[in-house]
């Protein structure tokens, strides 16, 4: 027993000088040494000023591809660099393609912004940022969802058939056609929380070039304005069946305000007449109504750009409600057979007047919209207006229309021979008289 002891003490005592004698070779061994103290080493912190750098519409915004299939485009340093090109469609230019043909191979790395992966929703935005230890900036460069490619392996994708191409292409106009459809629906029916959520999915789906599409802000000013012009014309005070007015006004022009019949965002979309003016272009009787054919020369007389923006808005805003009447009316449904009516106007229209389609308009919806004629061409006219070519455009006769500009307010007088409607103010409107009785 005491040699069985003695053994196991020498045992643990060898132990513990070969562990020592290994220790002091890890200490004079400089890999071992450079080894121990970049595990003591502390993580660096910097205070980093971040700036960020915004998209500009002259330059496209950096292009990721990534290779799911684990290929490394840098693993070999000594073979040449993979060319990489980036094709934009003739026909689409939001369509882009991005191909990485490695140095020496059949096989080409193939991405797309409009298929497969890229067309699923995109619920983040991503940016390349770059840190410059320097001047301890880092600089965030915004990139867009469908500028990240997942690239797939393709044998000979530079030689695929052309029938293939087209294939896809026409499978994806027809599910980006049925798109298109949902959004017009769930903006005409659909809650305003739809509406909300829809206008948020697209900012993040953005897919197109600054450039290319309309900045994003004028979308939601467009979705904006159709929604202020949807709730103007269903809480406007309809009870006189007029457009709105101001019994307290002290002026003809402020009587019937013009910014509650044409609201602020509708001005965007009455530029064609004025485009017209300043280009010398022909306003066509086939397009145009009378009323506005005879009076567009006044453009001409008005150096104030703003002035004639204005005049030249209403003239095109008379039109889209002449266009508007005729399209549901029996006898003027072929002049408006190849109108074109901006979303925003034929959304309010058929609010307003009560339509649907193709249906006719109620006739006190009809009063309604000859009154909103009357109001614009007393604008045009500086409240003095004949009835005359107005009359021809609404299809009726001047004394069958004096009942309406009377309806308004409005006062008849001669002046050099010619019978006009004047606004006098304060309004007063005609009391209907009934008889009692006996």
């Amino acid at each position: 027993m005491a040699k069985l002891k003695e053994k196991k003490k020498l045992s643990l005592e060898e132990e513990k000088v070969r562990h020592e004698e290994e220790e002091e070779e890890e200490e004079q061994n400089p890999a071992t040494k450079s080894r121990k103290k970049t595990k003591k080493k502390k993580k660096e912190q910097i205070d980093v000023k971040i700036q960020t750098v915004a998209e500009k519409k002259d330059k496209i915004s950096p292009i990721i591809g990534y290779f799911p299939s684990g290929y490394d485009p840098l693993k070999n340093h000594s073979e040449p660099e993979a060319s990489v090109k980036v094709y934009r469609n003739v026909k689409k230019s939001n369509r882009l393609q991005m191909v990485v043909s490695p140095h020496g191979s059949s096989v080409d790395f193939v991405g797309t912004n409009y298929s497969g992966e890229a067309t699923a929703p995109q619920l983040c935005k991503y940016a390349l940022g770059v840190l410059d230890k320097d001047t301890q900036t880092l600089r965030m460069v915004p990139i867009e969802s469908n500028k990240i490619f997942r690239l797939e392996t393709k044998i000979g994708a530079a030689d695929q058939p052309e029938n293939e191409l087209l294939d896809e292409a026409n499978e994806e106009d027809a599910a980006e056609k049925k798109a298109n459809e949902l959004k017009k629906l769930t903006l005409m029916y659909s809650t305003k929380k739809n509406i909300r959520q829809d206008v948020k999915r697209d900012a993040l789906r953005q897919t197109g070039d600054p450039g290319v599409h309309q900045d994003l802000d004028l979308k939601l000013q467009e979705v904006e304005t159709i929604k202020e012009a949807l709730e103007a014309a269903t809480s406007a005070d309809n009870s006189l069946n007029i457009p709105p007015y101001d019994l307290a006004a002290t002026s003809p022009d402020m009587a019937y305000p013009l910014d509650k019949i044409i609201l602020k965002g509708e001005w965007d979309y009455l530029l064609d007449i004025f485009e017209l003016s300043c280009t010398g272009g022909e306003v066509t009787p086939s397009i145009y109504p009378r009323f506005v054919r005879s009076r567009v020369h006044q453009l001409e007389d008005i150096e104030d750009n703003a002035k004639k923006r204005k005049l030249a808005g209403i003239f095109s805003y008379i039109t889209h409600l002449i266009k508007f009447k005729d399209k549901h009316s029996m006898d003027g449904v072929l002049s408006a057979k190849h109108h074109k009516f901006p979303s925003i106007f034929s959304q309010k229209f058929s609010s307003l007047f009560g339509t649907s389609n193709d249906s006719r308009i109620p006739d006190e919806k009809k009063k309604l919209l000859i009154s909103y004629v009357l109001v614009l061409t007393m604008f045009v006219d500086e409240f003095k207006s004949d009835p005359l070519d107005i009359a021809e455009d609404l299809r009726m006769t001047p004394v069958a229309l004096r009942p309406h500009y009377e309806y308004l307010g409005c006062k008849f007088r001669r002046e050099n021979q010619v019978l006009v409607a004047t606004l006098p103010v304060p309004l007063e409107f005609q009391t209907i008289k009934r008889k009692r009785r006996r």
